[in-house]
């Protein structure tokens, strides 16, 4: 028969194997440092053993983390202030190094992308930082990355989140936009006036070929003003009838005057 304190050993050491069983999800690796030494590879997904306290785990997530960057004042080259913040999505693509090279890797890309953002949009205008926004996207997440390569992490992707312009830049927008649709304006009538101009002179040439063409156009003239019951016509008067008339009040003046 066992004895009490063999119970209780094989108690302790069934106690100490099921606390030495660790369980990783699909998205979670385990660095394992065994006596302060590191072993080869990171364990996981699945079951593991931990045997404490020879062996430290240190859990790493694979999956991808939203890092926000916190606003940066920035002056853009024709020296307009900014604040500018930016949202960063990293991901660890190699657990032993994320653990190894660096203290906390999100804290350190954190710095890295604060400084790379103040850099990048410190060397463009603002008009670039507004139109291009995706050009400047892909340079600063190229920059990030080469940073972070070192210890195992990949940015995955940056976008300048929000830019906060002064008062007094935004008044001198809306004028510009203003003055900018005002000239738009003026040039679509003036390009309106022209087309019509050119119209009559064409019109006024395909009529000058066929003189009966304009009687035509008083009687249609007429016919308008009649449909509208209008009780005053106003009839255009042939300037050859007016010459006609001039003409025969000079002869008839000439004629009483030789009398």
């Amino acid at each position: 028969m066992p004895t009490t304190a063999t119970l209780i050993v094989v108690l302790i050491i069934a106690f100490y194997l099921m606390n030495s069983i660790k369980i990783l999800k699909e998205y979670e690796r385990a660095v394992i440092f065994r006596l302060g030494r590191m072993l080869n590879a990171s364990k996981g997904p699945g079951v593991i053993l931990v045997f404490r306290p020879f062996d430290q785990m240190v859990r790493i997530s694979l999956r991808q983390e939203v890092m926000e960057v916190p606003p940066q004042d920035i002056i853009t080259r024709d020296n307009v202030t900014l604040k500018v913040n930016a949202v960063l999505t990293l991901r660890v693509i190699d657990p032993t190094k994320a653990v190894l090279e660096v203290s906390n890797y999100v804290y350190q890309t954190s710095q890295f992308a604060q400084t790379t953002l103040r850099s990048v949009l410190g060397e463009v205008e603002l008009d670039e930082l507004l139109s291009h926004r995706e050009t400047l996207n892909q340079k600063i997440q190229t920059i990030i990355d080469q940073h972070t390569a070192p210890y195992g992490v990949k940015v995955v992707s940056v976008e300048v989140k929000q830019v906060d312009l002064p008062e007094s830049m935004l008044r001198a927008m809306a004028k510009q936009a203003e003055a900018e649709r005002e000239k738009r304006s003026k040039i679509i009538h003036a390009e309106g006036e022209f087309n019509a101009a050119q119209k009559l002179v064409d019109a006024a040439a395909l009529l000058a070929t066929q003189p009966i063409t304009m009687q035509l156009r008083y009687l249609q003239t007429l016919s308008d003003i009649g449909v509208e019951k209008n009780t005053t016509i106003v009839f255009p008067l042939p300037m050859e009838l007016l010459n006609l008339l001039n003409k025969s009040n000079l002869g008839v003046g000439g004629n009483s005057g030789k009398g």
